[in-house]
């Protein structure tokens, strides 16, 4: 389910070439979530550790992450019956 959702975000990345040549990319909804890099798939690799990285700290923290495609990782108490 997180490879599926992982990948479901980076479909959502925008990406673009700057001055410089290199590349940046972030995904719209993941504050933070963002990489440079010198080609698209450098650029791409650094993205998906990025969010990586901050899925942990969110999911650790027990901070709402958006929603993909029918995928929600948030964390729900459950309370006994």
């Amino acid at each position: 389910m997180l490879f599926e959702y992982t990948q479901k975000a980076l479909e959502k990345a925008e990406y673009k070439k700057l001055d410089d040549g290199t590349w940046f990319a972030e995904i719209p909804g993941f504050e933070g979530v963002w990489a440079n890099g010198k080609s698209v798939e450098e650029c791409r690799k650094e993205l998906l550790e990025v969010l990586d990285e901050w899925l942990i700290l969110k999911l650790r923290d027990r901070d709402p992450v958006p929603e993909l495609g029918g995928i929600d990782l948030n964390i729900k108490e459950v309370t006994a019956a």
